[in-house]
Parts: structure tokens; sequence; C-alpha cells
């Protein structure tokens, strides 16, 4: 015997919503790929909860822990579009394939899947512009140590050329000349250092830079398309200054933003400490000062998978835009 979840579909809720009375909300369900998509794809929904619309954000299915990308597409293609039930997912490379896979085409030509622009929601955590609040947030000190949106546009610019290929080569369907793994190892950052921050960006270019002879000596044949590659992606709105969004974003936050970002709330942590003794006035005042500020600094990981400070960067006005002309469509239905 079937259970009732099993009959429900984008008609059944539509149907669903019609018995109600005209005043009532319009139950939006959207499909995400995870537990931790969970919160993101909220706030996100927060800001168009009004008197039309209400929005309920669910795991692929409610039966199994099967999660990801695929299963959220395909469970809500499986039980059937409209305009009560919708599927939000990370962009992946899916965005820059611009049709040339099948998930390419499936996200892209779906009005009722939402994704994200940006590689995943890490990403949208990592933005430049908001990483100095991350490092007052954790350390407590707002101290200027780093031009944050200087060093990650010079890091995307040095990235940018690999990028570029890395994405041709996806879509050539050639996938370990370049693989995602190879590509991500080379783009990390190594040694960075307070003193010296540029010296990690010098490192990154001469991997880059040898990356970049093998490529070209390899597939001259290619030279053609890497240029047409290059003005697509700008004519979408991806350019050089902010390759970063759109680099795997586990990498992005671990093996790029963390390496920075440790340091520097360790070397804020480690002044204001200093201030403290500096300033206390005797014993008993430096300990209890010490450790209030030790009971009150938050890990800097964990702040940088709170981080909600986001919202001015172009991708998610791109997501809004989406967004709202996605529910100006299901009104004028």
């Amino acid at each position: 015997m079937k259970r009732l979840t099993e009959y429900i579909n984008s008609g059944f809720l539509a149907a669903a919503n019609a018995l109600r009375p005209k005043s009532s909300k319009t139950r939006i369900v959207a499909y995400v790929e995870s537990y931790d998509d969970i919160s993101f794809w909220r706030s996100v929904f927060d800001e168009y909860e009004n008197d039309k619309f209400h929005f309920e954000v669910l795991l692929p299915t409610r039966r199994s822990l099967t999660k990801g990308k695929k299963s959220a597409m395909m469970n809500m293609l499986g039980k059937g579009v409209g305009k009560n039930m919708i599927a939000c997912v990370d962009s992946d490379y899916d965005y820059l394939m611009q049709g040339a896979t099948s998930s390419s085409r499936q996200m892209l030509g779906n009005r009722y899947i939402l994704h994200t622009y940006a590689y995943a929601i890490e990403n949208y955590k990592c933005y430049a512009d908001s990483l100095k609040r991350v490092c007052v947030q954790s350390t407590l000190n707002d101290s200027d140590i780093l031009d944050f949106e200087a060093y990650f546009k010079l890091y995307s610019r040095i990235s940018y050329p690999l990028f570029l290929w890395n994405i041709l080569l996806y879509r050539n369907n050639d996938l370990r000349t370049m693989s995602m793994q190879r590509f991500c190892d080379i783009v990390r950052i190594t040694s960075f250092t307070i003193s010296s921050p540029q010296d990690s960006l010098k490192h990154l270019a001469m991997r880059v830079e040898h990356e970049l002879a093998l490529l070209e000596k390899r597939f001259p044949h290619l030279l053609p398309a890497y240029t047409a590659l290059k003005e697509e992606l700008s004519r979408l709105g991806i350019v050089e200054d902010d390759t970063y969004m759109y680099i795997q974003g586990h990498h992005i936050m671990n093996s790029v933003v963390l390496r920075v970002l440790g340091p520097i709330c360790r070397h804020l942590r480690n002044k204001r400490e200093t201030d403290i003794q500096r300033l206390a006035c005797h014993k008993q005042q430096m300990d209890n000062e010490l450790s209030s500020y030790r009971h009150s600094q938050c890990d800097v990981a964990l702040m940088l998978n709170k981080n909600t400070n986001y919202k001015e960067s172009k991708q998610y006005k791109w997501l809004k835009r989406d967004i709202e002309s996605l529910l100006h469509y299901i009104e004028s239905q």
C-alpha cells in the first residue's frame, strides 16, 4: 500500500491550495540538497514570505538520507514540477557549462530549478567583502591586518587563466587532463604569513604559470576556443576579479580562505591578549580579563560557516532576480 506522501506532487499541492480561502497563502515546497543547505535557502525565502507565498524547505526525501543535487532535481522532476514545487541547488559547474552537459541543460532549462550562480553556498560565506567582519566576530578585535577585497581580487586574477582551461576541458568532456582535484590543488594557498601576504600569491602565480605553459603547448588547437570562452563568460557576468566565487566551494573555504583567516585571527588574538597584559593594573585583573576574553572568542571556521554577510554580492542579486521572476510567473498563472 502506497504511503500518502508518494501521492504528493505539484498538482496535488495546487489542488490543495485551491481548497483554501482565496486569502490563504500559496504553499511552495523547495527541495534542497542537504541539511547544511536548509538554513541558507530558508534565509533566502524569508525575504519573500508575505500574504501571498509560504515556502517550506525540505530534503529530497523524508524516508531516507539520500541527498545531493541529482537527488533534489530528480525527486522534483519525478513528482512533477509546477508552481508549488521547486528545487534549489548549488550551481557547481553547471551554470558555466551553459548546456554542454545533460545536468547543465536540465538545471538551466527549467524555470522551477533555482541555483546559486556561485559554485556553492560555501562561496557565498567566503565573500571577500565580509571576511573582515568574520575576523572581528571571531576575535573581538577590529584591527586592520589585510585588505581582503584586494587580496582575493588578486587571487582571482591569478587563478582565472587556469580556471578558463578547466572549464574548457570540462566542456570538451576531458575530465582527466585537468581534474577538479588537480585544479584545486594548483590554486590552493600555501605558506600564508601576515608579514608577507604577497608571497602566497607569488607561489600561486608560479604554479599557475607552469601549468598554463604545459596546457598551451599540449592543446594549441584549443586556443581559439579558449578566447571565445573568455568572451562568453564575460557576457554572463563572470570576470577575472571574482573567480573565487566559481571555484569548488569546499576548496575555497578550507584550502584558501581559512588558510588566510587562521593566521590573521591568531595574530589578532595574540595582539588583544598582549594589550590586556600591558594595561592590567594587577595580576588578578589581568587573569580575569584574559579569562573573559578567551571565553568570548569563537572559532573562525565556525564563524565563517555562520557568515551571512554576502547579500551584496552580484551572484546573490542574480539569485534574487530569478526568485522574483519565478514568483511573478506563478502569480500570472
